[in-house]
C-alpha cells in the first residue's frame, strides 16, 4: 500500500509467469519493474528470465527460498534455489545474482539490483531465504538524495537512424521505451543488429560474445 504514495504502481497478476511477463513489458515501456516470489514461482518464471536476457530487458526478480521440493516446508528456511538462479533457465546466460543477509542488506542490495539490470539490460535476481524475510531489524535509511540510482542508457541518434541492437562499444545498446517513437523488434531467438531472428553465425556469435561481455 507504501508503493503507489510514492508514485509506483502494484499489478496482482493471477499467477508467476504473468508476473513476470508483466514486469517485462513494463519494462519495455520504460519502467524500473520488479516481482517477488518463492521457489515454485520462482520454477515458473525460468522461461520468461530466459527471454529477459536474450531480449535484453532489465528487470528485478526476488526469490525468498524455502524447503522443497514443490511446495515443501513453506515455513521453514533453504537455500534450494542457488542453483536455479545460476542455472535455471535451458541454455547459457549470463547470471547477476545478488544475496542480502540481513534485513539492511535487503534494502541496499535490492536498489544495487536496480542498478545492475538497468546498467547491463539484464534481469537481476534477488536471493533472500524464509529466516531473513521475517526478521525484524532497526534500519537506517539514507535519505532519497544520497542514493545512487542507474538509469538505462538512451538513444541519442534520431528515430529514422537507430538501430536497437548495435553494439555501441560499451557492449549496452541504447534501450528506448515503447511509445518514444522508436520502433525494434524484440524477441526471443537470437536475433541482428536490428532485432530480426537469424542463424547466421557471423551475426549470432557477436550477440552471444556481447551477452556475456
Amino acid at each position: 500500500y507504501e508503493l503507489p504514495r510514492r508514485g509506483g504502481i502494484f499489478i496482482q497478476m493471477e499467477e508467476e509467469i504473468a508476473s513476470l511477463g508483466a514486469v517485462i513489458g513494463a519494462s519495455l515501456a520504460g519502467a524500473k519493474s520488479m516481482t517477488a516470489t518463492s521457489g515454485p514461482g520462482f520454477s515458473l518464471m525460468q522461461e520468461h528470465i530466459g527471454f529477459a536476457s536474450i531480449a535484453e530487458v532489465p528487470c528485478v526478480i526476488i526469490s525468498v527460498m524455502r524447503g522443497g521440493p514443490s511446495t515443501g516446508v513453506p515455513t521453514h528456511p533453504s537455500q534450494g534455489d542457488v542453483m536455479q538462479a545460476r542455472w535455471g533457465t535451458h541454455g547459457d546466460r549470463p547470471a547477476v545474482v545478488l544475496a542480502p543477509s540481513s534485513v539492511a542488506e535487503c534494502f541496499g542490495l535490492t536498489i544495487e539490483a536496480f542498478n545492475l539490470a538497468e546498467r547491463y539490460r539484464t534481469p537481476v535476481i534477488v536471493l533472500t531465504d524464509e529466516m531473513i524475510a521475517h526478521m525484524r531489524e532497526k534500519v537506517f535509511l539514507p535519505s532519497p538524495d544520497e542514493i545512487k540510482l542507474v538509469e538505462r542508457p538512451k538513444p541519442a541518434e534520431p528515430p529514422e537512424w537507430f538501430v536497437p541492437y548495435r553494439d555501441p562499444g560499451t557492449g549496452v545498446p541504447p534501450m528506448p521505451a515503447f511509445g518514444e517513437g522508436y520502433r525494434y523488434h524484440v524477441t526471443g531467438l537470437c536475433h541482428d543488429e536490428r532485432g530480426y531472428p537469424t542463424t547466421r553465425v557471423d551475426e549470432v556469435e557477436p550477440f552471444i560474445r556481447r551477452l556475456f561481455r
